[in-house]
């Protein structure tokens, strides 16, 4: 996994935060510059995300431009806690090495990862800033495009990410005869569907709507997972016992009650309608 950081992209970042994130300093606290908030850097807030990171939740794979749910979220999040845009960085960080334990080399990470008890026990979150459910889709003329029911998806071959939520909700929910197939990142996911080797996958569910309304030729989705359906709960990672988690998780809080948190999904995630909840 590649470690270089990506560089702030000033005049894009600029343009493309108009709506998310105040592009002077007008409204920004002291506390990002005198020094009262702990960062890995001095001035500096540090952002993790994937490398490749995917749409809805990060355009062109540019966490720096602002556009994506995630991206955008993230400058908002850094707006509250008085960090401008030009002061923001990025760096990368595989799924694998934000949930594992240790240290960090970023003050929070945002990358999809549900708050579990499990993951609380190394890890410190934020409050949750999306909540969301499990999908599941697959492929016209597929084994599984004439699924209904949790019964229908019970013979298929059932395929998802590594380490997620996805993953166990498909062998937890589906329980599928044959054992779910786990793959290292969301691109071999679709890539098995693709190539015939699973008949459907299990993926949260804005990236179900636009796979298949962007990527997938002939993608199908057949519902959401009904155990997962308002359940599972997105948080910003952050080193256990981290001195910034407080302040984050009131960040975070902040946009949820004036509303913006809501204003980025709307703007960037799509509409749920259409997505019955699989019985």
């Amino acid at each position: 996994m590649r470690t270089a950081r990506w560089t702030t992209l000033a005049a894009i970042a600029a343009l493309a935060l108009v709506a998310c994130a105040p592009t002077d300093d007008a409204g920004s606290s002291d506390a990002a510059t005198d020094g009262s908030l702990s960062t890995i850097t001095d001035g500096v807030l540090t952002i993790a995300t994937s490398d490749p990171a995917y749409e809805p939740w990060v355009v062109d794979s540019d966490p720096t431009n602002g556009e994506g749910f995630e991206s955008a979220v993230a400058y908002a999040v850094a707006d509250q806690l008085g960090f401008d845009k030009d002061h923001v960085e990025w760096t990368v960080a595989s799924f694998d090495q934000i949930i594992a334990p240790g240290a960090k080399d970023f003050d929070f990470a945002i990358n999809q990862v549900s708050i579990s008890d499990e993951r609380k026990a190394n890890l410190d979150f934020s409050s949750p800033y999306y909540t969301t459910s499990q999908a599941v889709v697959t492929l016209e003329g597929s084994a599984g495009a004439e699924a209904t029911t949790l019964a229908d998806l019970k013979a298929l071959k059932i395929g998802a990410m590594v380490g997620t939520t996805s993953l166990t909700a498909a062998q937890e929910t589906i329980d599928p005869t044959t054992p779910v197939s786990p793959f290292n990142d969301n691109d071999q996911v679709k890539q098995a569907l693709t190539s015939g080797l699973v008949d459907a996958i299990v993926v949260d569910l804005p990236t179900a709507l636009y796979i298949t309304a962007a990527e997938l030729d002939g993608g199908i989705l057949l519902g959401q997972l009904p155990d997962s359906a308002g359940g599972d709960q997105f948080g910003l990672v952050l080193d256990k016992g981290s001195a910034l988690t407080a302040a984050v998780s009131d960040a975070v809080d902040a946009l949820s009650e004036d509303g913006t948190l809501g204003d980025l999904e709307a703007k960037w995630l799509t509409d749920a309608a259409g997505a019955p909840v699989l019985q």
